[in-house]
């Protein structure tokens, strides 16, 4: 049997589950919305452990799909049928028929069943070289899960019928093993009583103030920080507000939803030897953006220019930034990140990567190691796109039906850069449709094709919707786009722009009748009620009037 070396494990929720083979499992997540389905985890050697806690006497099903649904699913059924434990590996093809695997690559370490519960513990290898199981990697796995109130049959496993679900998930990242003082301050920035709108997106924003501080903190956690790092508060360089802005995603347009939702922050005055930054990374967000139809698989890229990267970190830090974390983030169409970093026109290894993402899914990757960025490197956001059931075009922009192509890098000792990003040039993109002219001086958004007839008087977004978009237009476009020259900004704190060649102007559909300057932001998205999920993105503001 081949093997690979294990890669390390990151917790995803506080506290450990023990008692069984007595071995400890790190990381615990609650599968279902009634309590009765716990999924513990852990490094066990070479393999990774499980355990199943649930509330049932008959079997207990777990596993791994590409969808999250039964079709092309790897897997395990267990229970205790009279005192006899037994534990079977299975598979499903694409139509969702459950067959027994001949390979079984799951080993029954522990079982228990009481009059409530059934208990089962199994290991396995994260590549078993089994055609008919999923590896694990360090990219979002969607566990799937079920039970039945009866154990396996002769004839397999029962219907399950709605007991069952899924849950992505974050197997596999490092270890965090800094545990904060019951007696830690804190404070909430939580929302009261919001009514949920009964439309698709829905940005919703409230300032809070922050308690007032006669001295320097650091906030260590929400996301927790390395025991080294921390969020600065208190000074008179740190902002005095926070603006919480909560995107509520609503595609069945329910009504009668009530939001609470927030953050909590954890603070303390035994400061940490270093202040932590953000830096935004990848596609500005713009309606120059563009994705066509049709398409399984499109690639849109993000530059953090060298120039950017040379001119900031030699003025603030010539020895480098250290990143510790990082947040990947695209919207519906998503489904693959990649955060590319180079030196010296070679290729450094991945920063951090998700080649199966989920919008629902959302939150930072702790790396490894953290990865130092020195003046001279840059950084590649590298999104991949299906738009099969799309039949017009995918635009950057806010809603969860637009497009972002996104990295948001957490680093230290924080420096004044927040944005490094670019946009391929719109004139371009649009020759390859055909356009030859634009009216001028702009003075419409979006702006007016002049020429050729067929596109006369056309918005350059009705334009781009009118052309015949083939699966061989859409490549060939594709090819395009990756190699146009590319608008960049450069932004300081204040909003302002470093210096370097090829600053265009922001395009008009991104500016803001304010200037902000961020800090750091954190994003995460969940589920709220039903199919309505929610994205919190904190950002640390000091206001400013144009």
């Amino acid at each position: 049997m081949c093997r690979w070396p294990l890669l390390l494990l990151c917790g995803l929720l506080p506290g450990a589950a023990a008692g069984g083979s007595g071995r400890p499992f790190p990381h615990r997540t609650l599968l279902d919305s009634e309590g009765k389905y716990w999924l513990s985890w852990g490094p066990r050697g070479g393999r990774l452990a499980f355990r199943l806690e649930v509330r049932t006497a008959g079997y207990v099903g777990f596993g791994f799909s590409p969808t999250g649904t039964m079709a092309a699913a790897d897997i395990v059924v267990g229970g205790v049928v009279r005192g006899r434990p037994y534990l079977q590996d299975y598979f499903t093809n694409a139509n969702r028929e459950l067959k027994k695997d001949v390979q079984q690559d799951y080993h029954l370490e522990y079982a228990m069943e009481n009059s409530t519960h059934t208990i089962i513990e199994f290991t396995r290898e994260l590549h078993t070289c089994d055609i008919n199981d999923k590896s694990i990697t360090e990219s979002t796995v969607r566990v799937i899960w079920a039970y039945h109130h009866e154990d396996v049959g002769e004839a397999g496993p029962k219907y399950h019928e709605s007991s069952r679900g899924t849950k992505s998930l974050r197997l596999l990242n490092p270890e965090k093993t800094n545990v904060l003082s019951t007696a830690v301050p804190y404070f909430d920035l939580v929302n009261q009583n919001v009514p949920i709108p009964n439309k698709g997106t829905t940005y919703w924003c409230q300032m809070f103030k922050i308690p007032m501080l006669q001295e320097k903190h650091h906030v260590v956690k929400g996301f927790s920080y390395p025991p080294h790092v921390g969020l600065s508060l208190g000074t008179p360089l740190d902002p005095h507000y926070v603006l919480l802005e909560v995107h509520y995603d609503n595609p069945t347009y329910k009504e009668g939803l009530i939001d609470n939702s927030g953050l909590r922050l954890f603070h303390t005055t035994d400061i940490r030897k270093y202040d932590a930054g953000v830096i935004e990374a990848g596609l500005w967000v713009s309606l120059f953006h563009t994705i066509p139809p049709g398409l399984p698989d499109f690639r849109s890229e993000g530059h953090c220019t060298l120039e950017c990267l040379e001119e900031a970190l030699e003025v603030e830090k010539p020895s480098g930034i250290h990143v510790f974390a990082v947040l990947l983030h695209a919207h519906l169409a998503g489904r693959g990140i990649r955060l590319r970093h180079f030196r010296k026109g070679e290729e450094m290894g991945l920063l951090a990567y998700d080649d199966d993402f989920d919008f629902n899914f959302q939150e930072f990757q702790y790396l490894k190691e953290e990865r130092t960025i020195l003046p001279g490197d840059n950084l590649i956001t590298e999104c991949r796109y299906n738009t099969k059931d799309r039949s017009w075009m995918t635009w950057g922009g806010l809603s969860t039906r637009n497009e972002m192509c996104l990295s948001y890098l957490l680093y230290y000792p924080r420096i004044n850069l927040t944005r490094c990003a670019s946009i391929p040039d719109i004139m371009e993109q649009l020759q390859f449709i055909g356009v030859k002219e634009i009216y001028r001086p702009v003075t419409t958004w979006p702006f007016i094709i002049k020429s050729p007839k067929q596109y006369k008087n056309l918005s350059f977004m009705d334009a781009m919707n009118k052309f015949k978009w083939t699966k061989k237009e859409g490549l060939a476009f594709n090819k395009l786009v990756l190699s146009l020259p590319v608008n960049v900004r450069c932004s300081k704190t204040d909003n302002a722009e470093w210096s370097i060649q090829g600053m265009t102007a922001l395009p008009p559909d991104i500016e803001r009748p304010y200037k902000a300057e961020p800090l750091v932001c954190g994003a995460s998205s969940t589920s709220v009620r039903g199919n309505v999920s929610l994205e919190l993105l904190l950002c640390f503001v000091v206001w400013a009037a144009h």
